[in-house]
């Protein structure tokens, strides 16, 4: 997990990447923040994220200007309004997912890009490397892939008499193939049976979790992202009819780094 000074440290090197590196900035000079997120701006994350600004001395209405950009579930809208923040000019853009890394990317090779729990973002392609990533992506790396291992052992001790555990990946996410392919491997080594499951969308998680009745799939370990961060309300891997089913995921609730969550239950 990534520590919350690491998180500002990220930042703050985004956010003076540019000032640094041209001319001196007249005073009174605003910086404007683009953020393109799954997040709402009255998330935690946005409180968090504003905290964090404050404490480096950017103060929105003083030096500062921020421009949210949410998909809200629909990762799919990333790439217009990244280009949407790159029309506004904005000095920096803040990406909190790999999904919004990536459409940054996209779209311009000149603003610096500053992503937030971006899992390894050398296997991603995103940077040349940790200690030279290159380009103009800078951030900080929540190394997703060895944490979802890590849960597959957590629901494996949790949950012991489980005769299989489904892994619930949307196949549009950049990582989720990484992701997978590390599950599977922690898993052949510690003789757990997987029930691979694709999800894209919301209307797709109950035919998911019916097949996890269907193969009697004790737990399942639910692969971040802001598809199912979004919805995770409206569908839970405990909800629905018997048998239950324990599961574990991550939720992305502040810019300090993912939170696992385990929970068991009796089937």
């Amino acid at each position: 997990m990534i520590g919350r000074r690491a998180f500002v440290t990220g930042l703050a090197l985004g956010l003076l990447a540019r000032p640094l590196t041209t001319h001196a900035q007249p005073a009174g000079k605003v910086y404007r923040v683009g953020i393109l997120s799954s997040h709402s701006a009255g998330s935690l994350f946005a409180e968090l994220l504003g905290q964090d600004l404050r404490d480096l001395g950017y103060v929105e209405g003083r030096n500062l200007a921020l421009e949210w950009r949410s998909v809200e579930g629909t990762p799919e809208a990333f790439d217009d309004l990244a280009a949407e923040l790159v029309r506004l000019k904005v000095d920096v853009i803040v990406a909190s997912v790999p999904a919004a890394v990536f459409a940054a990317k996209r779209a311009t090779t000149m603003i610096p890009i500053v992503m937030v729990n971006t899992p390894d973002p050398v296997q991603l392609g995103l940077v040349a490397s940790l200690g030279r990533p290159g380009g103009n992506i800078t951030g900080v790396t929540s190394l997703s892939v060895d944490l979802s291992v890590k849960q597959l052992q957590l629901l494996r001790e949790a949950v012991p008499r489980a005769p299989r555990i489904a892994v619930l990946s949307n196949p549009t996410n950049p990582w989720h193939p990484l992701a997978v392919k590390g599950v599977e491997a922690g898993a052949r080594s510690s003789d757990v049976q997987l029930q691979i499951l694709q999800v894209r969308g919301p209307e797709e998680f109950d035919h998911a979790f019916a097949a996890m009745r269907r193969e009697h799939s004790g737990a399942v370990l639910v692969l971040a992202d802001p598809m199912a961060v979004f919805h995770r309300t409206h569908r839970s891997p405990t909800a629905g009819s018997e048998p239950r089913i324990a599961g574990s995921t991550r939720r992305r609730a502040s810019p300090t780094g993912p939170i696992t969550r385990t929970t068991a239950s009796s089937r």
